[in-house]
């Protein structure tokens, strides 16, 4: 075991060398990065002592403890950084065992428990000597990593296919609505251009506005030190809360009343509002619900639509896939964090039908889209089902609840 070498970025000794190294980032569960390695000063002496080779089992001092991946495809020498351990087998142990055991361990989440958490996340060269695990004769740890690595291989194998599906589901979700809310229900209906280049053209007798001559209101919130509360009675609506169209409650923060009036001195959210994300990510939105009474977080606005413009329904379906969206993806084009100002959100850019139209489109949407929504939720499903199958196979497998002594596994080509 041995922990690697903090960064050296410039000469120190006669004799240094410049040699390529292994950091955290390069460490997936999955398997070990080792293209394109940066570059470190080294000793002889350090080299000697950090130098990893193929075979050598990584695992992450900090950021995402005991995440661990077997060194393979190494050709160049290198060493490692004091974010990783090194581990090397002696002649009673097999590191692939140990990554499915470090694997168990994280998925339990004693590595929370392990390193303290409360600032970074630790695991020291004490803590993981320390950790216990079951511990078979060679030959059986051996059996057991690869009966793990041909079922596990096996399950990823499925989760990819479910992703991939997920995602062209996604997709069509997404062509379904933007046909919808950029050229109508009326695939006849007489075209003109919108003036904007990358609007394209619309239905000719569409319009296209900023958002703020659609809405009786724009609001954000100014928060000042409103406390949090488990029992409170609103819910405080921020980033994490607003996804895909829904308000999700998983993770869900709640103020009491106090808090409550103080984040809502701009304007009390109603049902039918919509919720729109300035950040952390930009550009989501949802309806707000008739339950539960909510106020808006930070970085969280506040849209009042006039009912005589805008139809809410409708103004979610632009939001995801009309020229509003196309807006936000080029704002947030090469930004690390997407940020919208309240100048930038009130131009948001719409294609607008009378709202007779509007009404129509959001109804045949909601039709159109239920299928395909059932369909990603039953992908989203099965990828979490096989992901706990996953966890579990693994758990049962490193500490003895299944016997795989004698599975006859596969040989691979």
């Amino acid at each position: 075991m041995q922990l690697g070498k903090m960064l050296q970025t410039e000469v120190a000794g006669p004799f240094d060398i410049e040699v390529s190294y292994l950091k955290a980032l390069h460490v997936n569960w999955s398997g070990v990065t080792t293209e394109m390695l940066p570059t470190m000063w080294s000793s002889p002496a350090e080299l000697t002592s950090y130098e990893v080779k193929n075979g050598d089992l990584l695992v992450c001092e900090g950021g995402e403890v005991g995440r661990a991946a077997v060194l393979s495809g190494l050709e160049e020498p290198a060493i490692i950084q004091n974010a990783l351990h090194r581990i090397r087998a002696t002649n009673k142990g097999d590191v692939r065992y140990l990554k499915f055991m470090l694997k168990n361990i994280a998925d339990a989440g004693w590595f929370a428990i392990l390193c303290n958490k409360a600032t970074i996340a630790h695991l020291t060269v004490d803590k993981f000597g320390a950790i216990q695990m079951p511990f078979p004769p060679l030959e059986e740890q051996q059996q057991i990593a690869a009966f793990l690595d041909w079922k596990t291989s096996q399950i990823d194998a499925l989760i990819a296919k479910k992703q991939e599906l997920l995602q062209r589901l996604k997709e069509q979700r997404l062509a379904v609505i933007t046909q919808a809310v950029t050229k109508g229900l009326n695939p006849d209906a007489p075209m003109r251009d919108s003036g904007v280049a990358w609007l394209g053209c619309m239905p000719g007798h569409w319009r296209s506005l900023p958002i703020k001559y659609l809405l009786s209101a724009i609001l954000d919130t100014e928060h000042k030190t409103c406390p949090y509360h488990d029992d409170g009675d609103f819910l405080v609506a921020r980033t994490p809360n607003v996804r895909d169209g829904k308000l999700e409650l998983d993770g869900a923060k709640y103020t009491d009343a106090a808090g409550y009036q103080e984040w809502t001195s701009r304007g009390e959210p109603k049902p039918g509002d919509i919720l729109f994300t300035r950040e952390a990510p930009a550009g989501e939105a949802c309806i707000v619900p008739d339950q539960p009474k909510l106020c808006i977080g930070q970085r969280v606005v506040l849209f009042r639509t006039d009912a005589e413009k805008l139809e809410s329904r409708f103004a979610i379906y632009s939001l995801y896939g009309g020229a509003a969206r196309t807006f936000i993806e080029m704002h947030s084009l090469g930004s690390t964090v997407a940020h919208f100002n309240m100048s930038e959100i009130a131009m948001l850019p719409m294609l607008v039908p009378p709202v007779e139209e509007q009404v129509a489109i959001a109804d045949a949407l909601d039709q159109r889209t239920l299928r395909l929504d059932s369909m990603i939720t039953n992908a989203q499903s099965a990828i979490t089902r096989l992901t706990e199958y996953r966890i579990a196979l693994i758990t049962a497998a490193t500490t003895g609840k299944i016997d795989v002594r004698h599975v006859k596994i596969p040989v691979s080509d």
